[in-house]
């Protein structure tokens, strides 16, 4: 059973119990202003990750991911402009043509990284009634109150549980970094905005005057629609873990009475050449950016699955040209070894792979007993090349993209080879020169790499 650390908890937990046959899980979408960089894309790869695994595991994933094409200040603390509306402006586009463009560009990126689209993709500028739904259930609980001007906060004194995900407790919070910017009309300084009065383009009518949405209140509102009251898993990046994730749990409690969430998991932060990925640093990398440089977008889901994504990430352009050959050279293999007859996966090879995928997401495990596997020329290459196409199915490296494009091998040659890697591995040098001259009779040249026998027509 997959097993999960659990911001919350602070444990490693199953992420559905025993039995059970559905997991329903929400990742937090893109705020769509701009291109998603590698640092990014990171959380969705994981939350791709995790619904693969589940689904080899038996179980049916019913995954929404909402899309922020509003809302989304330029402040996190509930300050500053709406940041589609300010990139509107500086681009002199319509804050709709912004977002689609920039919603398209994401969903783009993540098909290149073989990220298979949720179920569920609503966009928070299409669900304002859910929100508004939501607020006013708030309200009617007692966990908001409407303030002068139209404005609406949540109590956060009214959760008592708050700060479970992150530690950040009520009583020791301080107010805003700059001591003007805390809203005279708040109760309480951690008070959060769910609905902020405005007009012009990016406003809706609502019960409290013209206005729209707080950030957070959006995914309360499309997870409880999509999901709904009680769900087994929510993921992001460890950034959204406060305020948001906070803010986000306390709003869905309060509406409900009840933990809506049983697991919240988080990957952590992806930094470029040792300094977290921003463009006031000058080191954003989009995918354009390393298909350009002549890589396979892959290399980059693949470069992500070599380090935990509970631990921060460090990439380099070493670290991708070097994901990109191994790449490359496991698509040669399975080819090659495609053109032996199929052979059963060994389970005593196939089970720590499972059991190291199954205990949070161990894939550099995963990878390093693959790795192992490779090069053990004791196994049968049908054998590594059905183990290989079955746990591409989790990895979605697209392994079996060079079947067909290899050239045939004359009649013979599969089984010299075989012979061959099985004299090698023996140490039997002098049947391997042997078996070498006669593949080169057939006109098939045989080179030794630290990675096993190659071969070219």
């Amino acid at each position: 059973m997959l097993r999960l650390h659990d911001t919350r908890t602070r444990r490693t937990e199953p992420v559905v119990p025993q039995g059970a046959r559905v997991l329903r899980m929400y990742t937090c979408g893109p705020t769509v202003y701009r291109p998603a960089h590698v640092g990014n894309l990171r959380a969705y790869v994981f939350a791709d990750l995790v619904r693969r695994v589940a689904e080899r595991r038996g179980l049916r994933v019913i995954a929404c991911q909402n899309i922020t094409d509003v809302g989304h200040l330029t402040d996190d603390a509930d300050d500053g402009e709406d940041k589609v509306l300010a990139q509107a402006r500086r681009e002199g586009r319509s804050p709709l043509e912004v977002a689609r463009h920039y919603e398209d560009a994401f969903f783009r990126d993540t098909l290149a990284l073989n990220i298979r689209r949720p179920e569920h993709t609503p966009r928070a500028s299409e669900t304002l009634d859910l929100m508004i739904e939501l607020i006013a259930r708030l309200i009617e609980r007692g966990h908001a109150y409407e303030a002068p001007g139209g404005a609406v906060f949540f109590d956060a004194a009214s959760f008592p549980s708050y700060g479970e995900i992150s530690g950040n407790r009520l009583d020791q919070l301080k107010p805003a970094h700059r001591i003007d910017a805390v809203d005279e009309r708040k109760r309480f300084h951690a008070d959060w905005a769910l609905w902020k009065p405005g007009e012009g383009e990016l406003t809706w009518d609502s019960p409290w005057g013209r206005g729209f949405p707080g950030w957070h209140i959006e995914c309360s509102a499309m997870s409880l629609r999509y999901l709904g009251d009680r769900f087994e898993l929510h993921t992001g990046g460890i950034d959204l873990r406060f305020p948001h994730h906070e803010d986000e749990r306390a709003q869905s409690d309060a509406a409900t009475g009840h933990e809506v969430v049983s697991r919240w998991a988080h990957n952590e932060h992806l930094l470029f050449d040792g300094r977290k990925m921003a463009k006031s640093t000058g080191n954003v990398v989009l995918l354009s950016d390393v298909a350009a440089e002549g890589l396979d977008p892959l290399a980059v889901r693949l470069a992500l699955l070599e380090h935990r994504h509970r631990q921060q990430m460090n990439l380099t352009w070493d670290t991708l040209r070097a994901a990109d050959r191994t790449l490359r050279r496991w698509r040669r293999r399975v080819a090659q070894w495609a053109e032996s007859p199929s052979r059963p996966i060994d389970p005593d090879r196939a089970r720590p792979v499972e059991q190291a995928l199954d205990d949070d997401l161990d894939v550099p495990l995963a990878l390093r007993l693959l790795r192992d596997l490779e090069r053990d020329e004791s196994v049968e290459p049908g054998s590594r090349f059905e183990t290989f196409l079955h746990f591409d199915h989790v990895l979605g490296l697209d392994l079996s993209s060079e079947i067909g494009k290899v050239p045939v091998l004359p009649p013979g040659a599969a089984d010299l080879l075989l012979q061959r890697e099985r004299a090698r591995a023996a140490a039997d040098w002098a049947a391997s020169d042997r078996l070498r001259e006669e593949l080169s009779g057939l006109g098939v040249a045989v080179a030794d790499t630290p990675d096993g026998q190659v071969w070219t027509l």
